[in-house]
């Protein structure tokens, strides 16, 4: 099993202050999280775009090219490049200078986003974003192969003999699809035979995993073989600590948050209780062996092989943050590498 650590940017107040922390400070934390997450062992660091409020992640291309230049072995991610919103061509340039830069070390989930307030920003209506999500990605896809590109697309100008510079450094980009609720996304990535990540963060499991199983249907169903189905999770929180009772009490500030964000949004939550989300979400809380048995209890219905966890305190306080992802790289991590192994993408 292969490990990333994310981040979506968020824009909020300290846990022990109230106040936000000015714009520059925060994107310092986020490059010093993509740094530990190097030092920890970390296979690949995260960023996410969203184009409104809370996040300041509208740019994931530049934060990433910043820590490209700081970092070494860590692979590089977007989670996800909302190419719904995205002109491919202009998504196209930004990626292959990224992908030189870090000496191509790139790789994107892509997806259409979420959020009204983006979708008013680039003019994009509930009723065209997956026809736009669709489109973009096979044309992106298309400048990434192809050195000239000649193409009439609806929802931008048409290319005639295009010639999209700089060409990438990786001449087969792995691109995978983040998916939340929709079985569009699964059956774009399962046609173009690409790696899914479910995004398996609001609800329990049961839905994801629905979806995780129509990719698979999908997957063969396009005449793909079944043991290149290549499948990552994400998990709605994590903290670790040397007894299950230490986890959980020390998660609790973090859950408090969580509620409180979801209210402020007048969002009733999916688990109204801390012991409900420890339960049922996909959150890993506890102590190292109870978080393994979780994993594997989800592995059992996702076959999933690359996961990931919050680069970020969240709410917890930054030095047992810090203890947590040590604690899971020294004595989760290595058990899990071992029990799940990853044959599909032993590169990454």
């Amino acid at each position: 099993m292969k490990f990333l650590a994310i981040t979506l940017i968020t824009d909020g107040a300290d846990p022990v202050t109230g106040a936000a922390p000015p714009v520059r400070e925060r994107f310092r934390e986020v490059v010093a999280s993509a740094l530990r997450a190097e030092e920890l062992g970390f296979d690949g660091f995260g960023v996410g775009e969203r184009h409104e409020r809370p996040f300041l992640s509208s740019s994931p291309p530049v934060v990433l090219g910043h820590i490209a230049a700081l970092t070494r072995r860590i692979r590089l991610f977007t989670a996800v490049t909302t190419l719904s919103l995205l002109d491919p061509v202009r998504a196209y340039e930004d990626y292959a200078t990224l992908d030189h830069l870090c000496d191509g070390r790139l790789e994107l989930m892509i997806g259409k986003g979420n959020g009204t307030a983006q979708r008013e920003l680039f003019h994009v209506t509930p009723e065209d974003q997956w026809e736009r999500n669709s489109e973009s990605y096979e044309l992106f896809r298309r400048i990434w192969r192809e050195d000239k590109v000649s193409a009439e697309p609806r929802f931008r100008p048409a290319l005639a003999g295009a010639e999209v510079l700089p060409r990438p450094y990786q001449r087969t980009l792995r691109v995978w699809h983040g998916s939340a609720t929709s079985r569009e996304s699964v059956d774009l990535a399962a046609r173009y035979g690409d790696p899914l990540f479910s995004a398996n963060v609001t609800h329990p499991i049961g839905p994801y995993a629905e979806l995780v199983r129509h990719y698979r249907e999908r997957w063969e169903h396009y005449g793909h073989d079944p043991a290149r189905a290549v499948v990552g999770a994400g998990t709605a929180g994590y903290h670790a600590a040397r007894t299950s009772q230490q986890a959980v009490a020390a998660y609790r500030p973090a859950f408090a948050r969580y509620l409180a964000a979801h209210r402020a949004q007048g969002v009733e939550p999916v688990f109204a209780t801390l012991e409900d989300f420890v339960e049922r979400s996909s959150a890993l809380i506890g102590s190292p062996q109870q978080v393994i048995e979780k994993v594997h209890r989800y592995h059992a219905q996702f076959g999933h092989t690359v996961l990931h966890l919050q680069a970020e305190a969240g709410g917890l306080p930054e030095a047992e943050h810090q203890a947590s992802l040590e604690l899971f790289q020294s004595e989760i991590a290595p058990v899990l590498r071992r029990e799940i192994p990853d044959p599909s993408f032993p590169e990454l």
